[in-house]
């Protein structure tokens, strides 16, 4: 049919690349020289790096060879609930991404409700994405569905975790200037309007700059990857475009979400801000620090303290045996003289 494409369509960031040009582990072992040399300049400044450098390359080695091992599998088997299952597993983890190692504060139920925004924004974008703008048929076509929705997942992260740190830090820092407005009559959602504007803006900030300088001042790593693929020019900027203009929708479907459920689960019908509601993640890390150092610091105090007791303790006992001996030879020699 016209204006349909086919599952074997030139995408190029989909196709492999041909035989002549196929990349084995010694190419990628070539490519570890410059990790490497990121490890030498860490040494030379000494910049306490090396470790870190060298771990993460190892991970991304692992985690790619056996997400590449998966994928193929999912590839050739062209199973939609297996398709699906993947879709939702790349929500969850980016969720889990998200509330545990991004958030430095969270609010109450933040996970089912960041999960919801997530799975509510990057599958029905995706969808009518890969459908209509893309032409694909079917549209979960593995080949083509799966890393469109890796790359919306991965660029919701960020709106989502910019605008629900905005709005918790308001709530705690500007505590009173909302509370003033609570006071006056103001509903909470009349109250946290600018802060819900100003936390959307921040949130599509990133998008918009990324739309700004693409094809000009930057190349994109995805339209690289499709002219390295053997796709047109042509055809890797369209399929360019059409992937910022879902990832942005995508990112602002997300961070609506969990901006508003930030706000009503902080501020609550009564229109009292929940601070009981509101965990800050840094601080409680901070604290169990300063606990443990506290109580090492304690300790070593407890020890020095013994240790200056004993050796009082001991010079008392030898002056007290000292005078004793003394009283007893004056006795002995008055008794004797």
């Amino acid at each position: 049919m016209p204006g349909v494409v086919s599952t074997d369509m030139d995408y190029g960031m989909f196709k492999t690349i041909s035989d002549s040009t196929e990349l084995q582990w010694v190419n990628v072992a070539i490519a570890l020289s410059f990790i490497l040399f990121d490890i030498g300049v860490s040494s030379v400044f000494r910049l306490g790096l090396s470790t870190s450098l060298f771990i993460a390359a190892v991970r991304c080695t692992g985690q790619l060879a056996v997400v590449a091992t998966l994928l193929q599998k999912v590839f050739e088997t062209e199973n939609p609930w297996l398709v699906s299952l993947i879709a939702f597993v790349l929500n969850f983890l980016g969720t889990f991404e998200t509330v545990i190692n991004k958030s430095k504060r969270r609010f109450q139920y933040m996970f089912p409700a960041v999960l919801i925004g997530m799975v509510g924004s990057t599958i029905p974008v995706s969808i009518i994405g890969t459908r209509y703008a893309m032409s694909v048929e079917p549209f979960w076509t593995p080949i083509q569905y799966i890393p469109i929705v890796g790359m919306l997942c991965g660029a919701t992260i960020s709106g989502v975790v910019v605008s629900v740190s905005y709005v918790l830090k308001e709530l705690v820092e500007n505590r009173d200037k909302i509370e003033i407005y609570l006071a006056f009559g103001a509903t909470r959602m009349e109250a946290c309007r600018p802060i819900a504007i100003e936390a959307l803006r921040l949130a599509l900030t990133h998008p918009i700059n990324n739309m700004s300088v693409l094809g000009i001042i930057a190349i994109p790593g995805m339209m690289t990857g499709a002219i390295l693929g053997g796709s047109s020019v042509h055809q890797a900027a369209k399929l360019q475009m059409i992937i910022i203009f879902m990832i942005t929708a995508s990112t602002t479907l997300a961070s609506i979400f969990t901006t508003f459920s930030a706000i009503l689960v902080s501020v609550d019908r009564e229109h009292r801000i929940r601070s009981d509601r509101i965990q800050d993640t840094s601080r409680n890390k901070a604290g169990r620090l300063i606990g443990a150092g506290a109580g090492a610091v304690k300790k070593g105090v407890q020890g020095v303290g013994g240790g200056v007791k004993w050796v009082v303790g001991s010079v008392r006992s030898r002056m007290s045996v000292g005078m004793y001996s003394d009283d007893t030879n004056s006795e002995r020699e008055r008794l004797l003289g």
